[in-house]
């Protein structure tokens, strides 16, 4: 066995539970309540489970708009219990998604193995430790007000479950890959009826997540919110430094384990994720944020994403060979990489693939509830075959139109009421016109994507909408793709796809007969100006686009939108991105939504069954004295 590929130790993977348990009675003949919870790293959120149905699932950030908040998720549970119509008092079980313990035993142990430079990062993180992180039984204790069942779950025990439990397939391997949990880097192994047998397992310090952030690092963006940038980047450039990493950063074995080379890297003795060695590797220091994105800065994120997709297939490779599996899951922040997942559909043996479209830490506290109903009380699993359990990721808030039309009479806001039969003749038109759209209706997603509640939406076809909605309403780099919602009967004459991609976390190439050969020489930024097929608004400048396919029976409203639009364009595509701008978490009520609206050059907003046009909002600015960024009184 490869270095760095570690057997599961049987019972390793499992649920504990925690100390100083106070007990209460069993509530046998009721309705089983489960809450799952993840928070104190990012991405904090909540999740309630009943008799194995996932009622409600949301992120603390859209509540406390910081983005990726990491404190307790108070607010989300709080809805997550209002959703399901109970108290902290009818919660049969609640689930914490990792074990605090073990990975603080990580934290130390390196610091140790890593002194003096260690010592350095552990006296910086061990306050927050001893405040909160040690103390997740007494918090969930004194903010539920709750003494029942508390248990903790390993990290990737979280993720495998998340990713295998609302899967549609009653049998399928499955793989996680993040940054890292309490030791675990990777993880996969079978999923079957109910029950989750992790195999194998890769440790810290090598970690596919924290190679890729220690890349983003440098590029110049945010790490753990900036991975999607570096993502949209490296088209632009070139993998000539992809050897180079394979050589000299990764020593990539044939089953996808590998040793990271940590003389380059600065995450396990320092605050930074790499240090001057990386630095004279790649000639010259991490990119400044803010500052302008070379040449060499493109080829650098060109080619770590190449190296990352060589390694993702490797382990796919790795993983159908020892499991002999057909349908693999997938979950862990790495699996949000969609250009990585495109290839695994298209060039892995597996048949069928299912990503978790919250596949970073907030899915964990779903993963953790299902832990709770399937493997803790051994409650059977039923497996749809088709259709997953995840109720299109729509797990959060909704406002009734009654909730909406308060608010804005309330703040003497001027709107148009639309019947429901008319909302998409109405907003289609105004998308053939070329305005930008801000679409507000039913429950909230559950993730980072934007699935057609919570979104901006435009024409596909018009060259200038990529520039326009980046610069003027997203106040975001320029180079950032923006993601195709298609019908999803027509998703196959636009696109190279062989499946569904109802979360947007696939890339597929735009159709040959789409594409237009013009300005094949540009290089760098110089190629955002190239109109590259007839919706060149989400055509990326490798003629990939990130699909949504959008069916009726899931969301009616949106695809009677873009069904309106088809039959008026001939297009049967249009522009999603998420309702928010630069810095700021999905909007989350009517309230968020207009501010937003204001904010930026977005033309109008269809809020529940309420049209707002911008060009009507003046009054409002001036009663209530709005400027810039200032909020509603």
């Amino acid at each position: 066995m490869s270095y760095g590929l570690h057997m599961a130790e049987t019972g390793s993977f499992s649920l504990s539970l925690c100390y100083n348990l106070i007990h209460k009675p069993m509530q046998t003949n009721l309705r089983f309540n489960i809450l799952g919870i993840s928070c104190f790293y990012h991405d904090s959120a909540a999740c309630l489970v009943r008799d194995g149905e996932i009622i409600s699932a949301a992120q603390e950030e859209r509540f406390s708009r910081k983005k990726h908040d990491p404190g307790f998720p108070v607010n989300a549970i709080n809805y997550c219990l209002k959703e399901a119509g109970i108290g902290a008092a009818d919660l049969n079980l609640v689930v914490f998604y990792d074990k605090p313990f073990i990975k603080f035993e990580r934290i130390l142990e390196t610091a140790l193995s890593y002194a003096p430079g260690g010592i350095t990062q552990f006296i910086e993180a061990i306050p927050a430790w001893l405040k909160q992180k040690l103390w997740v039984t007494e918090i969930i204790s004194r903010e539920l007000g709750f003494n029942g069942k508390i248990l903790f779950a390993q990290h990737h025990e979280s993720h495998a479950a998340s990713a295998f439990y609302p899967s549609p397939f009653k049998q399928a391997a499955f793989l996680t890959i993040d940054g890292v949990g309490e030791w675990e880097t990777a993880s996969f192994g079978i999923g079957k009826d109910n029950d989750l047998d992790i195999r194998q397992y890769l440790r810290f310090p090598n970690s596919l997540g924290l190679l890729y952030s220690a890349f983003t690092y440098y590029t110049g963006f945010r790490v753990n919110s900036g991975e999607y940038k570096l993502m949209g980047l490296a088209p632009y450039g070139s993998p000539v430094y992809k050897e180079l990493i394979l050589k000299e950063l990764v020593d990539l074995k044939d089953d996808g384990s590998f040793r990271i080379n940590m003389e380059y890297f600065g995450f396990c003795n320092s605050m930074r994720m790499t240090n001057p060695r990386f630095n004279r590797l790649f000639g010259g220091p991490p990119r400044r944020p803010e500052a302008e994105i070379t040449k060499r800065y493109m080829d650098v994120a060109s080619s770590i994403q190449a190296a990352t997709e060589e390694i993702m297939l490797k382990m796919v490779l790795h993983v159908h060979k020892v499991t002999g599996q057909d349908k693999l899951c997938l979950a862990g922040g790495v699996a949000l990489n969609c250009v990585g997942n495109g290839r695994i559909l298209r060039e892995s043996p597996f048949k069928d693939i299912w990503i978790q479209p919250a596949s970073g830490d907030a899915g964990g506290a779903l993963g953790a509830a299902l832990l709770g109903w399937h493997k803790y009380l051994g409650k059977q699993r039923f497996a749809a075959g088709v259709k997953d359990s995840q109720k299109n990721s729509l797990l959060g808030p909704s406002y009734s139109d009654g909730d909406i039309e308060d608010f804005l009479n309330k703040k003497n806001i001027p709107y148009q009421r639309l019947s429901y039969d008319d909302i998409a003749d109405k907003v289609s038109d105004l998308i053939v016109s070329g305005k930008v759209i801000g679409w507000f209706q039913g429950r909230m997603e559950f993730g980072p994507r934007a699935l057609g509640s919570r979104s901006i939406i435009g024409d596909a076809r018009n060259p200038d909408m990529q520039s326009k909605m980046n610069l003027k309403i997203k106040y975001r780099e320029s180079f950032r793709p923006f993601a195709p919602a298609v019908l999803n009967d027509k998703a196959s004459e636009w696109f190279e796809l062989s499946k569904e991609s109802p979360y947007m976390l696939l890339t597929a190439a735009i159709r040959p007969e789409k594409r237009l050969k013009a300005g094949m020489d540009a290089e760098g930024l110089d190629k955002l100006k190239i109109a590259r097929s007839l919706i060149p608004a989400v055509t990326h400048v490798d003629y990939s686009a990130r699909v949504q396919t959008v069916r009726k029976e899931e969301n009616p409203l949106y695809y009677d939108l873009i069904r309106a639009f088809f039959e008026k364009t001939g297009c049967p595509v249009i522009i999603n991105t998420s309702f928010n701008v630069r810095g700021e978490p999905l909007v989350l009520s009517p309230e968020d939504a207009y501010k937003c609206f204001m904010r930026t050059e977005i033309d109008y907003l269809m809020l529940g069954s309420f049209l707002l046009n911008k060009e009507e909002q003046s009054a409002v600015k001036e009663n209530t004295g709005w400027k810039n960024c200032l909020e509603l009184d």
